[in-house]
């Protein structure tokens, strides 16, 4: 089993090395088809040969272009981290950097592809069946679609917003929306690739309890699936900064587990009850539901 120790933050824009992501835990890079015999200590999978040097970690993938989206992410936990091969959100974040980087030569032009497919891929979940079977897209495709039916009218700020799919949907609506991440490379990624795909948007590296804006400055202030990665502390600080910022609305959406899953970088688990406490504490009109997930929805006005 490996797992990446305390390390650099991770770039996603970095210039690859010889057509590999290389930094200082791991090399990614694209191969073609497998050899028939296995390398010696190597794990193999359908779409990754792994095995460690002592120095890096060296991950070949198999992974065609027209499967480079948000589905990655349920393709490396069901071959690598779910059997325990590796583990660790960071050495995850750091192969699905590097399996996305090397799906194209250019950086920006590897991360239009995988934004493009994940947002096609989201809508036609969205919109029907979409994509079959086993799918982290299909998975959060109706926790998006509850989130946005649950807008207020006006602006929308997203607190904790990863890669921006649900911010960039919300933006191509036509509302003002701005984005935000603790992760400077990802709200830098986000800033790069919104034009690419002319969505207006804007994207602020923060944290979220302390984020920098005005009190009611954003109409409707979301945090989906953030605070089950936030220990209690910090995820108090997160919904005092919601109310603080909110004008209309706070929506808080989490996942309901009975373990909090290490894969998705969850360090607690948070039920209806304790939605329910925390609407209870704020002393606003409150509703909590459960719709794939549990739901806390604060109203201001």
């Amino acid at each position: 089993m490996t797992e990446a120790t305390t390390s650099a933050p991770i770039d996603p824009l970095q210039a690859c090395l010889d057509g590999a992501y290389v930094d200082e835990v791991v090399e990614v890079r694209a191969q073609g088809p497998v050899p028939p015999r296995r390398a010696l200590h190597t794990i193999r999978t359908e779409h990754f040969d792994v095995h460690n040097d002592g120095d890096l970690l060296h991950v070949g993938h198999r992974v065609p272009p027209e499967l480079v989206d948000d589905d990655l992410a349920g393709m490396l936990a069901d071959e690598l981290f779910g059997p325990g091969w590796l583990r660790g959100p960071d050495l995850f974040e750091r192969i699905f950097t590097g399996t996305v980087r090397t799906s194209r030569s250019g950086a920006l032009d590897s991360w239009e592809l995988f934004y493009r497919n994940t947002m096609m891929r989201l809508e036609q979940c969205v919109d029907g069946p979409g994509v079959g079977g086993h799918s982290t897209i299909a998975d959060y495709a109706p926790v998006y679609a509850r989130a946005e039916s649950l807008l207020a009218p006006g602006s929308v700020l997203e607190l904790g917003s990863c890669f921006g799919f649900l911010s960039l949907r919300i933006a191509a609506s036509g509302r003002r929306t701005t984005a935000s991440d603790l992760s400077p490379g990802t709200t830098r990624l986000l800033a790069e690739m919104a034009p690419r795909l002319g969505i207006p948007l804007t994207a602020v590296a923060a944290d979220a309890g302390h984020f920098p804006g005005d009190d009611a400055s954003a109409d409707t202030v979301l945090a989906i699936h953030l605070l089950e990665h936030l220990d209690a502390e910090h995820g108090e600080r997160v919904l005092a900064e919601a109310v603080r910022v909110a004008a209309r609305r706070v929506v808080i959406a989490v996942p309901l587990e009975e373990e909090a899953d290490e894969t998705w970088g969850h360090v607690r688990t948070i039920s209806l009850d304790d939605l329910t406490e925390w609407g209870r504490a704020t002393g606003l009109p409150f509703e909590v539901s459960e719709h794939h997930g549990g739901w806390l929805v604060l109203d201001k006005r």
